[in-house]
């Protein structure tokens, strides 16, 4: 591949960055070529040096989007930046998909137990208000044994707690996603070798 071809190639795959990032990148490259052929080494010899235009502009995608991630984190920043990496090579399937995966699991999964507290706590409210009302043709059990009053006290604690879980969860599930931008920026460092 000839410096032409290098870089027209490396152009086009840069097409999702913007110009004044795609520019920068080319003059890089371009300086690359100027220097390697001062010092007497043949266009293909530099092209082969410097690697394959579509594994570098990969990364440089990769690079975009965890930068895009870490100002504004996102649900959606955050997982394009994941599904970006994991495009880089099979050892970033096992490295960041299941850390990934396993850790926003466990987040769903506390959103979810804070909501059926939330959800608990309404239904203790409306068998304390319409329990004594209604008349039941089911067996309620021990529900119905309970003092009204103690059971409206017992809502309010459930709810109460299932929001202060929520917001919890909420500020849990931001450092996730900054930390899963950091993590992706240590692996993008490992996988250049710095």
């Amino acid at each position: 591949m000839n410096r032409q071809e290098f870089i027209d190639t490396l152009n086009r795959l840069l097409n999702q960055l913007s110009a004044a990032d795609r520019d920068e990148i080319i003059y890089d490259y371009q300086e690359h070529f100027r220097i390697g052929l001062e010092e007497g080494k043949s266009e293909e010899q530099i092209a082969a040096s410097l690697g394959d235009p579509k594994v570098i502009a990969k990364q440089f995608h990769v690079d975009y989007l965890v930068k895009r991630a870490e100002e504004d984190t996102s649900v959606t920043n955050t997982f394009k930046a994941v599904l970006a990496t994991l495009g880089l090579g099979f050892f970033n399937l096992v490295v960041v998909l299941g850390p990934f995966l396993g850790l926003a699991g466990a987040i769903l999964g506390l959103f979810v137990a804070s909501g059926a507290i939330i959800i608990a706590g309404i239904a203790v409210f409306g068998a304390a208000i319409f329990g004594p009302v209604l008349p039941l043709s089911f067996n309620a059990g021990y529900a119905m044994t309970f003092n009204p009053a103690a059971m409206l006290f017992l809502s309010v604690g459930l709810v109460c707690l299932g929001l202060l879980f929520l917001i919890g969860n909420v500020y849990l599930a931001k450092y996730f996603f900054i930390g899963t931008v950091q993590y992706l920026k240590f692996n993008m460092k490992i996988i250049k070798g710095a």
